[in-house]
C-alpha cells in the first residue's frame, strides 16, 4: 500500500516546525527519520494531512557532555549513537541497545528522538531514557520546557507532549563510580520487536553493596516501566546475597497490563521476562565488580 495524499513542509528552525504544528493543529505530525511513521501511513494504520520534516536542521543533532549529563539531539541518528565514544563512555546502555534496534539500514534514517517520541512499549531508546530517568527538552510557541522521563510515557505510542510540542533533545544522568550496566532481550529473530526485555543500571559501593539500581522494562504493558519492586530488593543488599532469578521474578510483580497476542501470551512474556530481567542483571553485577563477561 501507500500512504495518503500528504502536504510536505520542511521548515528552517525548530520554531518554524512549532508554529507549523501550532497552525495546522491535529492534521500535522512531524517527521524524523521516518522510520516508525512512514510504515504505519503506508499501511493506512495513521494518516495526517501534513508531514513536517525536521530531518535536517541542524540544530536538533549531536552529541554533547554538559556538567553530569550527555545532551544528545533529538535529530542525532541511531547509528551515530551507536559509534560515539561519547556515548560509550558516559551512557553506556545506549550503546548496548543499539544493535537491538531494527537493523542497520534502519538505524541510519532513524533518529533518537524520533525512537523516543514514538513511545512504543518495546522501543529501546525509551527504555533507556526510562531507566536512567533521562530529561525530555520539549518545545512549542509557548517556550521550551523540560520532562521527566517517568512523566513522558502515557500510554500506547502516546506521550505527555502537547499538540504543538516536539522533542528536541534528551538529557541522560552520567553514572559514576563502580558501575555496571546489562541488557538482554527476546525477539523471534532479530530486529523483530522484543517479547520481552531487561535493562539494568547498578552501582556498587567498596563493600560490595548495591548503592543505586535501575532496572528497565519493554515489551511488558502498554508503555516501557520501571521494575520498581526489584530495584527495592537490590538497593542496600551485599551482591552475595542477590540471587539473579530473585531479581527476575521480583521485577516482574505488579505487571497487570502485560500484552496477550499473537507473539506470545502474557504469561509466557512474563517467563521471558524473568529470564531475561537475570541475565541482564549478571551482566551488569559482572561488569561492576570488573570481570570478563567471557
Amino acid at each position: 500500500m501507500k500512504p495518503a495524499a500528504f502536504e510536505y513542509h520542511r521548515p528552517a528552525s525548530v520554531d518554524d516546525a512549532v508554529r507549523l504544528l501550532a497552525e495546522l493543529g491535529d492534521d500535522a505530525k512531524i517527521l524524523a527519520g521516518g522510520q516508525s511513521l512512514v510504515p504505519m501511513l503506508a499501511m493506512r494504520l495513521a494518516y495526517f494531512d501534513h508531514l513536517i520534516d525536521v530531518s535536517r536542521l541542524g540544530e536538533l543533532q549531536g552529541i554533547e557532555r554538559r556538567g553530569d549529563e550527555l545532551w544528545i539531539g533529538a535529530g542525532t541518528t541511531e547509528a551515530a549513537v551507536g559509534v560515539s565514544d561519547q556515548v560509550r563512555q558516559y551512557v553506556p546502555l545506549l550503546t548496548r541497545v543499539t544493535p537491538f534496534v531494527g537493523h542497520f539500514q534502519i538505524r541510519n534514517r532513524g533518529t533518537l528522538g524520533g525512537s523516543v517520541a514514538h513511545a512504543d512499549a518495546a522501543g529501546e531508546y525509551p527504555a533507556v531514557a526510562l531507566t536512567l530517568d533521562a530529561v525530555m527538552e520539549v518545545a512549542s510557541p509557548r517556550g521550551r520546557r523540560e520532562i521527566d522521563a517517568a512523566d513522558f510515557f502515557a500510554g500506547v505510542w502516546e506521550t505527555t507532549m502537547d499538540s504543538d510540542e516536539m522533542l528536541t533533545g534528551v538529557r541522560f544522568p552520567v553514572w559514576d563510580g563502580r558501575c555496571g550496566f546489562g541488557v538482554e532481550e527476546f525477539s523471534r529473530r532479530h530486529g523483530d520487536f522484543a517479547i520481552a526485555g531487561a535493562l539494568v543500571a547498578v552501582r556498587l559501593d567498596d563493600a560490595d553493596r548495591v548503592s543505586r539500581c535501575a532496572i528497565g522494562l519493554l515489551g511488558l504493558g502498554s508503555t516501557v516501566r520501571r521494575a520498581t519492586a526489584a530495584e527495592v530488593v537490590a538497593v542496600g543488599r551485599p551482591i552475595g546475597e542477590l540471587v539473579p532469578e530473585e531479581i527476575g521474578e521480583a521485577a516482574m510483580k505488579g505487571l497487570d497490563d502485560v500484552p496477550n497476542d499473537l507473539q506470545g501470551s502474557a504469561s509466557y512474556r512474563l517467563k521471558v521476562g524473568v529470564t531475561m530481567a537475570a541475565r541482564a542483571w549478571t551482566q551488569a553485577i559482572t561488569e561492576a565488580l570488573g570481570e570478563s563477561h567471557a
